[in-house]
């Protein structure tokens, strides 16, 4: 089970717990998918995981998403100072694995005499940027308390972004497709399957028996919507997307 720890509770003040709360739902709503593919990432593959690991996922900004870790972490986690909403800039918690990927733009291996957080005094860290189409969307942190384990840390940390990332873009895709396919009418989609099997305005007209002028409006709201300028272009598109 993933465990998502907000601590903020612990600054004593309802109205700054709330403002805390909703400053946190509006970074995390645009991340959803991000955060969705990390939980399932994870829970995928803490079960091979030997030690004590914790994982941190934070937007491009350095957010904190969300984390997950071992069991034996709950006690130490839950009396952190870590929470969802806490800021791994530099300025903000002192020099940190996630902070020098910020800064070099490039993975991190930050051991535990380099950290100027107390909280990671012991941990051996290594965060990665997350990147998709040149941009960076977030950072993972991958840490343990095991210096043997450093090697197994760095491996662990390198696999996830991969796999996240390929998680990450296949649902893109999928979410973009499930736009595109509630945007184009039934008719239309019709008329998109039958000009992928190569047939004409004309033979398409006479299998869906309406005018080829009514075809060719389709046709071109569909180009419109696909943003495309060609037949085989929405069909190159359409194939990607699965809309048929």
């Amino acid at each position: 089970m993933i465990n998502i720890i907000d601590t903020s509770g612990r600054l004593g003040k309802e109205d700054c717990l709330l403002s805390n709360t909703q400053q946190f739902i509006r970074r995390s709503a645009p991340n959803q998918l991000l955060i969705e593919v990390f939980q399932d990432c994870i829970f995928n593959i803490k079960e091979h995981l030997s030690g004590t690991f914790l994982f941190l996922l934070t937007d491009e900004e350095g957010v904190l998403l969300a984390m997950d870790y071992s069991p034996n972490l709950e006690r130490t986690v839950s009396r952190s100072p870590i929470h969802l909403g806490m800021l791994f800039t530099e300025d903000h918690c002192g020099v940190n694995a996630i902070s020098e990927a910020i800064a070099q733009g490039c993975p991190v291996y930050l051991p535990p005499e380099d950290h100027e957080n107390s909280f990671f005094k012991d941990w051996h860290c290594f965060s990665i940027p997350l990147i998709v189409n040149q941009e960076i969307i977030g950072y993972l942190d991958v840490s343990t308390i095991n210096a043997d384990m450093k090697s197994e840390l760095i491996a662990i940390a390198k696999l996830i972004p991969a796999d996240m990332l390929i998680n990450y873009q296949d649902q893109l895709v999928n979410q973009a497709a499930e736009q595109l396919s509630a945007q184009l009418s039934e008719r239309q989609l019709n008329v998109l399957e039958l000009i992928s099997q190569g047939l004409t305005g004309k033979a398409i007209a006479s299998e869906l028996k309406i005018k080829e002028s009514t075809v060719n409006h389709h046709k071109k709201v569909i180009f419109d919507k696909l943003d495309v300028r060609s037949s085989s272009e929405a069909v190159s598109v359409a194939t990607r997307m699965s809309l048929f």
